[in-house]
């Protein structure tokens, strides 16, 4: 299922506007960073010197600092720069002099290409010692359409103070970029490590507290604090769905990809994911300027069992309708009135042919009006409810036509209007069929 909708914020600010807050590439931590980070000391017994908020932040860390693991990943390659799109004036020359003295040396043989590393962060969530993170910090060195590693490819996750393991992907979802992962058989999580509790990130509101945890710039067990700056937030580019991404501005950076957003009760509300980097678009510099996204607890919530079981889910593993749609939102009052349409809804602008919404007799629009120079659809069905439940959006109906309980050969009851009448349309969801391989 596509959609059509009006440009986002985030659109307008231009592709180059959203990076993914990856890749980084390990720096040791060092006396000049300009980032406060955790040290290796033992934690604070009296922590009552302390205002209620700093005493907060403080045992949060300590409590599931631990549960937040660094990951690496590293592939054949040519070498690249760990600073690689950051402008020279936003590097600290230590920074990258330091890294240049202390460049890991990896061993090669004669006529092998060096390896390329990349890095994000990752947390327990569950007493099996499974670790989230997000699918695009592991999918460079996946297999297409697979969670096996290619072929001279290397997957590692390290916790605070620990020596790096070899980890596996367990499981993947491409549609909302989560992904699974697993230590190898023999390597033991740490005694001291507390799988994460999962919010409910529908309960989120602006304004409260955020703290992220991760290894920006591969400075590992890094801890920041913030607010929710925003919540529905929709971003390109993010998943093969449209996400309602929870904003932050507790200050995420390159390497923080798949670390734990927790709320001051210190449960997970998002999976850090995107930033909007400093400048807002070419030639800018790609630093942290206080607007981040995380994908929210819920969607980990609902993928978690299917992560489990392995495999990768992408669109092309769903059961779909086969059509194209666009909200109602961008239509004007007068508009409206012209076409009789209805206040909430989605409307069908094309139908694939072939498709299980062609032969469930779904319509899609035949002509366009003009609204300030923009070509809108006009008559095509408008689908008011899916199982009885209302659809005012196209997330809501992309949701429940892709959520992990429907599946190939389910039948759904479609709820429309059709030419002012409502109707409903039983329709026999399929699987999309791969293309290019």
């Amino acid at each position: 299922m596509a959609y059509r909708k009006q440009r986002s914020w985030a659109q307008r600010l231009g592709a180059a506007a959203l990076i993914l807050a990856v890749p980084a590439f390990a720096v040791p931590v060092f006396a000049f960073s300009a980032v406060v980070t955790a040290n290796d000391e033992e934690p604070t017994a009296d922590l009552s010197h302390l205002q209620p908020d700093e005493r907060n932040t403080v045992e949060l860390f300590q409590r599931f600092g631990p549960s937040v693991v660094a990951i690496e990943v590293s592939m054949r390659g040519q070498r690249v720069d760990p600073f690689e799109g950051i402008p020279d004036e936003m590097i600290p020359p230590p920074f990258r002099e330091f890294f240049e003295r202390h460049r890991p040396q990896q061993p090669q043989r004669r006529g092998e290409a060096p390896r390329r590393q990349g890095a994000g962060s990752g947390f327990v969530i569950d007493e099996q010692g499974h670790i989230v993170t997000n699918y695009h910090v592991v999918r460079p060195a996946l297999q297409e359409e697979g969670t096996e590693l290619r072929e001279g490819a290397q997957l590692k996750i390290s916790f605070p103070g620990q020596e790096a393991v070899k980890a596996r992907v367990v499981g993947a979802n491409a549609l909302y970029d989560l992904a699974l992962l697993k230590p190898e058989e023999g390597s033991a999580v740490p005694s001291e490590v507390e799988p994460l509790p999962l919010g409910d990130s529908d309960r989120v509101l602006v304004g409260q507290k955020t703290i992220a945890i991760g290894n920006p710039f591969g400075l590992s067990s890094t801890v920041t604090s913030g607010i929710v700056s925003g919540v529905g937030r929709d971003l390109p580019g993010v998943g093969q769905l449209e996400i309602p991404m929870i904003q932050t501005d507790a200050a995420i950076n390159p390497g923080n990809s798949g670390g734990p957003l927790l709320n001051s009760a210190g449960e997970l509300i998002g999976v850090n994911t995107a930033i909007v980097p400093g400048g807002g678009g070419f030639g800018g510099p790609r630093g942290f300027i206080g607007v981040g996204f995380a994908v929210p607890s819920n969607l980990l919530r609902e993928s978690l069992d299917e992560l489990r079981e392995g495999g990768l889910t992408d669109l092309s593993s769903r059961a779909r309708l086969g059509v194209t749609i666009a909200g109602l939102d961008g239509y004007p009052e007068a508009i409206r009135e012209r076409l009789n349409l209805p206040d909430r809804g989605v409307m069908i602008v094309d139908v694939e042919e072939g498709s299980p919404a062609d032969e469930a007799g779904l319509r899609g629009a035949s002509f366009e009006v003009s609204v300030q120079g923009r070509a809108m659809p006009a008559d095509g069905d408008i689908v008011i409810a899916f199982e009885g439940e209302p659809i005012s959006e196209p997330r809501q109906l992309q949701r429940r036509v892709f959520s992990e309980a429907r599946r190939p050969g389910d039948r759904v009851t479609l709820t429309i209007l059709r030419d002012a009448e409502e109707q409903e349309i039983e329709v026999e969801l399929r699987q999309a069929e791969r293309r290019g391989g």
